[in-house]
């Protein structure tokens, strides 16, 4: 059964990412969530930006709390993360925080609310497009083929190498017996022409 609900909650999430981005966030950075607006027949963006001082991660039913102060009012709203009615997720700023939840934030003002910076470098998307999952699918892909096509090559090189050493060793030997033969042949003329003499001398 738990097998099932994952399987949907799964599907459900892919569903909702295709056509849009989410980005790797933490309480203490400072989030800009864009949502959409329907009054009527006409719809609009309206753009929401504070700190995010809680997330909640729980497949399909994953939140956060954004906190802003409005006016001298602290202001919170709670959003899911996969809502249809957010268009779009944007980091302003990393912060530096030790807690996963900064409920203290409620009791402070002004300079004593702030947030250190920090800079984790690029994080990878929580969530990316489905085009852009396709492609980096498609560059792995040539990548690994492009590694098969070097090592076949590197395999290819190896052997031609082998075969060039065999032919060389086997030239080398060749010579070598080239090399022994004349003195043979030398050897046995000399050993001929001792016969002659011999022959002549007892004849004589």
């Amino acid at each position: 059964m738990t097998n099932l609900l994952q399987n949907y909650e799964k599907d459900q999430i892919n569903k909702l990412t295709s056509k849009k981005r989410i980005p790797a966030f933490r309480p203490g950075d400072t989030v800009k969530v864009t949502l959409k607006i329907i009054e009527g027949d006409k719809s609009r963006l309206q753009a929401y930006e504070g700190v995010c001082i809680s997330r909640k991660n729980n497949s399909v039913n994953s939140k956060f709390t954004v906190r802003k102060m409005s006016h001298g009012e602290g202001v919170e709203r709670v959003f899911p993360l996969f809502s249809p009615i957010i268009d779009k997720i944007e980091v302003i700023r990393k912060g530096d925080v030790k807690r996963a939840k900064l409920y203290y934030l409620r009791e402070r003002t002004g300079k004593k609310a702030r947030i250190a910076d920090r800079d984790r470098g690029d994080e990878a998307d929580q969530y990316m497009l489905a085009d852009t999952k396709d492609e980096t699918v498609n560059s792995s892909e040539a990548t690994n083929e492009k590694k098969e096509v070097g090592e076949t090559e590197e395999n290819n090189i190896q052997a031609a190498e082998e075969t060039v050493t065999e032919e060389i060793s086997q030239a080398k030997a060749e010579k070598e017996v080239v090399e022994e033969n004349p003195v043979i042949e030398e050897k046995s003329e000399s050993s001929a022409e001792e016969a002659e003499k011999t022959k002549d001398e007892t004849k004589t």
